[in-house]
């Protein structure tokens, strides 16, 4: 069990590592485009679109780190009107139901990737669209992984 906490402690802070650096580099780039525009009258060719593809990457590297703990947004008006014995088995309603939709949306994302892969898109530069995209369903199944265990075991 212990070896486990020490497997997951790792990843926690390799995903919050990675969260910092695409953050920085998002931020550093993005102001290097604002700079060099307004002093150079020029800019990265490719920035713009590293700088999209950056904000989908922080977008699901967020989530995944938010799920963590289930620490995302959710609507509670339901759990504050239903009595207590109640509350843990519709917490586990509520993410056995958002692990169904991550998978789902894991499944799908993947045949998105897969059909940009097999359609050969550029996203900028000479950078495939698809290497851009595999966020997307790498995320989706971490997260959906981790609220099936937040089914078992409510955080």
């Amino acid at each position: 069990m212990d070896m486990l906490r020490r497997i997951g402690a790792a990843l926690r802070l390799v995903e919050s590592g990675i969260l910092v650096v695409l953050v920085t580099v998002m931020v550093a780039i993005a102001a290097w485009q604002v700079g060099a525009r307004n002093l150079f009258g020029t800019g990265l060719l490719w920035g713009d679109g590293l700088v999209r593809v950056l904000v989908l990457w922080v977008a699901m590297v967020g989530a995944m780190v938010a799920s963590r703990n289930d620490e995302h947004i959710n609507i509670d008006a339901v759990t504050r009107h239903v009595p207590e014995r109640f509350r843990r088995h519709l917490k586990r309603f509520a993410n056995l139901f958002t692990c169904a939709v991550l998978f789902t949306f894991a499944w799908y994302s993947l045949q998105f990737v897969l059909l940009e892969y097999a359609d050969e898109i550029v996203a900028f530069a000479l950078v495939p669209a698809w290497a851009c995209e595999v966020v997307l369903p790498v995320g989706g199944l971490v997260m959906a992984l981790r609220y099936l265990v937040h089914v078992v075991a409510p955080p």
